[in-house]
């Protein structure tokens, strides 16, 4: 696990960008996350960059700047000059390391000499501003795995259908998951119609088509793969996390009504298909290791089997990192109202890991590859004010939410906008955030 310290994570850096030494910052010096951006409404080649602050370091610009000239690899330099990160990601999480050292020294306050003072002024010049920017997908997503590794969220919904037996017998072994649609996959910002398709209304003989009517989100924690693995071949529980280049945040919408009659007997299709978001910085799992925590199986469930267990697992394979939900409604962006907050909840409250997830997804030989993405699944509490989707937090559909100007809400509106947020903190640490995925529903295509 890359679960070592290093200078990079010491507490006390600070930036001669000064928005990055603001306490309330989600970038830091001690996070520098990786994502692809040009400036707003222009004609620009998006291009790699690292957020810093409030600020954008373009990294085809520090590269011209020499400031990885000590990173003796020959592909590094197409990797950084790539309009995505799949070719960084590729070269494997010790180069990335070494790329993020490299931005640490030369972002740091305090830096001494004439070269370097040289250098800060170039670097300067070519931040551009979040605000100025737009983002594009991280990388190439090749191939998307979405998990079911919250068992608060599987009890709470297996409760909503199956109240004696809410658990299938296979969940407390097996890491559960199904192959979702990576085209659909956008950045934060998409826009959506409300998907279209079959429904079958209670009562009735026969399914209906049209728009559905049960729409909702599904908070979740996204990881896209580093180094991949050669077909045939299976990842270690060990090094499996070699194999992540870092975490984002995901909302991965549901269509529940059509989600109900499709998903027996091979699961989600179209209640799923239609739209995907993720934020636009992928945070490194090295940026984590201060906030590693133990990983616990309750001694009364079934233990991993052998492939799925070990020492580290269980000593710092679980991130401590908050989540929340917030929703705008259309009604709310009109009068200028502030979004209102809808769930809290904690991804080391998952049932299984990072690690656990790679090494199950690769054990019958399934090769991985730089870009591929995994979500966690639903990421739910055990407070029911924890839940991570409107099905569980409106307890399927019957019970709606009241926001604070006066709206309810069971599930997702026409025109709502649903903003998440994620961050790792810790006393005597800076924060580590993950910045915020947004995405609106907008109205059916006619029919």
């Amino acid at each position: 696990m890359t679960n070592q310290l290093n200078e990079t994570h010491n507490p006390q850096l600070r930036s001669w960008i000064d928005s990055a030494n603001r306490a309330d910052s989600d970038f830091p010096i001690q996070n520098l996350p990786f994502g692809v951006f040009r400036r707003a409404g222009s004609e620009e080649n998006f291009r790699i960059g690292v957020a810093i602050g409030d600020q954008i370091l373009d990294l085809t610009i520090a590269l011209q700047c020499d400031v990885f000239a000590e990173i003796n690899h020959a592909a590094l330099s197409h990797a950084l000059r790539a309009p995505q990160l799949n070719a960084l990601m590729d070269l494997g999480n010790q180069v990335a390391s070494q790329v993020r050292l490299a931005l640490s020294r030369a972002l740091r306050e305090g830096a001494e000499g004439a070269e370097r003072t040289a250098t800060q002024a170039q670097l300067s010049a070519a931040l551009l501003a979040q605000s100025e920017a737009e983002y594009a997908l991280p990388a190439q997503i090749g191939d998307y795995t979405d998990f079911y590794t919250s068992i608060h969220h599987a009890t709470a919904v297996g409760k909503l259908f199956r109240p004696d037996n809410p658990l299938l017998p296979n969940y407390k072994w097996v890491p559960i998951g199904y192959h979702g649609r990576s085209s659909s996959i956008a950045v934060s910002g998409q826009k959506f119609h409300r998907p279209i398709g079959q429904t079958m209304p209670p009562n009735a003989n026969s399914p209906v088509f049209g728009p559905a009517k049960r729409m909702d989100y599904e908070l979740e924690v996204g990881a896209f793969i580093g180094q991949g693995n050669a077909l045939g071949s299976a990842i270690d529980i060990n090094e499996a996390e070699q194999h992540v280049f870092g975490l984002c945040l995901l909302n991965d919408w549901s269509a529940r009504d059509l989600q109900a009659w499709e998903y027996q007997p091979l699961g989600p299709f179209l209640a799923k298909n239609f739209a995907s978001t993720i934020s636009p910085w992928v945070v490194t799992i090295e940026a984590l290791a201060p906030y590693r925590k133990a990983w616990q199986r309750d001694e009364q469930d079934p233990q991993p089997l052998a492939y799925l267990e070990s020492p580290t697992l269980r000593s710092a394979g679980a991130f401590d990192i908050h989540l929340e939900v917030w929703i705008q409604t259309e009604k709310m962006q009109r009068e200028g109202s502030a979004a209102h907050r809808l769930s809290r909840s904690n991804f080391s409250d998952s049932y299984w890991t990072i690690s656990q997830l790679v090494t199950h997804h690769t054990v019958n030989g399934c090769n991985l590859r730089a870009g591929d993405f995994l979500g966690s699944g639903t990421q739910s509490g055990p407070l029911p004010e924890e839940a991570g989707s409107l099905l569980e937090l409106s307890q399927g559909g019957k019970v709606p939410m009241s926001l604070s100007n006066g709206e309810q809400r069971i599930f997702i509106e026409d025109g709502d906008t649903i903003i998440m947020r994620g961050w790792a903190e810790k006393e005597g640490l800076p924060r580590i955030g993950f910045g915020q995925v947004t995405g609106t529903l907008l109205t059916a295509r006619s029919t």
